[in-house]
């Protein structure tokens, strides 16, 4: 059986039109028929109801799909299994970190760790909470270090993966200062005041979204921007461009210099986790060295 098979089945089973499918494929639509085809008399049974429009599955296609979504998935996890078994004597740990901790949390974090550890080759990747995420899903790192909070579970938040705690932050609601060093958008000072949100993809985003949703609702501030990235929000906060909540890790020098102040009540605040996740299968001799070091006692870590 060709692998692109199982990709076409699954094509065609989420829409049931050959054209669209076959688009969606980028083959023609006779090619893409004639795989469908060699697919259906490999396994002796017929997948698609093509009396109907849009085609229906089969029976025997219903039972496929499941079975075709399995495959796919296991053939994607293949490359980052097979690379888990290379590194089981390899050196190089492989971090998957969001932005705002790479640039503030985890150069420091790092150098405490080497003061117990040999950690060897580091190889970091940063990036957006949802991409750290996917990066961890197919094996592709061995760590991710993000924000994290208990009412915004997210994809690694479950029995697969071991996490622990290994610092704390808070999200502040912050902007820039008037002339008279208060802040230039204070919340719920104007019918709208101006804010600096989080994409959908962003860890941070996802976090106020479920602790300060509701409150947020009721103050109706009015969003002008929208980025991934705190450190974005960060620059455009200090241009005076709106209200933001931001990493008090990413912001201590601006507060402490007046280029930005606290814009809300402390209530508002958002106390926030540094979790580091890991798989629960063996990581290797350097990887398990590396985890121990960070969790210390295991105080904290999710069992």
């Amino acid at each position: 059986m060709n692998l692109i098979w199982l990709e076409d089945f699954l094509a065609l089973a989420a829409s049931g039109n050959f054209s669209r499918a076959a688009e969606d494929r980028n083959s023609s639509q006779p090619a893409f028929s004639r795989r469908i085809r060699a697919l259906e008399e490999w396994l002796g049974v017929e997948l698609f109801d093509r009396r109907s429009q849009p085609a229906t599955l089969t029976e025997a296609g219903d039972w496929f799909r499941g079975v075709a979504q399995d495959l796919a998935a296991r053939v994607a996890r293949l490359p980052g299994e097979a690379r888990r078994v290379d590194e089981i004597g390899a050196r190089t740990l492989r971090i998957a970190s969001t932005h705002a901790l790479s640039f503030t949390f985890l150069p420091p974090w790092l150098r405490r760790l080497e003061s117990t550890t040999v950690l060897g080759q580091v190889q970091l990747v940063s990036d957006v909470l949802a991409r750290c995420e996917a990066s961890m899903l197919q094996s592709k790192v061995q760590f991710v270090l993000c924000h994290a909070h208990a009412k915004a579970p997210g994809a690694l938040d479950v029995d697969a993966y071991r996490a622990t705690r290994i610092g704390q932050d808070v999200l502040v609601a912050v902007s820039a200062p008037d002339a008279r060093g208060r802040p230039l958008h204070a919340l719920a000072s104007t019918p709208a005041t101006p804010v600096l949100q989080y994409s959908g993809e962003s860890g941070l985003g996802r976090i106020l979204r479920a602790v300060l949703a509701e409150r947020l609702d009721r103050a109706s501030p009015q969003a002008v921007f929208t980025a991934h990235l705190a450190s974005v929000l960060r620059t455009m906060a200090l241009d005076g461009r709106g209200l933001a909540w931001l990493p008090e890790s990413l912001v201590r020098d601006d507060l402490a210099l007046g280029r930005l102040v606290p814009a809300a009540d402390g209530d508002w605040n958002v106390p926030i986790e540094i979790r580091l996740y890991r798989e629960r299968e063996a990581l290797g001799p350097v990887g398990e060295a590396f985890w121990r070091s960070a969790t210390g006692s295991q105080a904290g870590a999710r069992a």
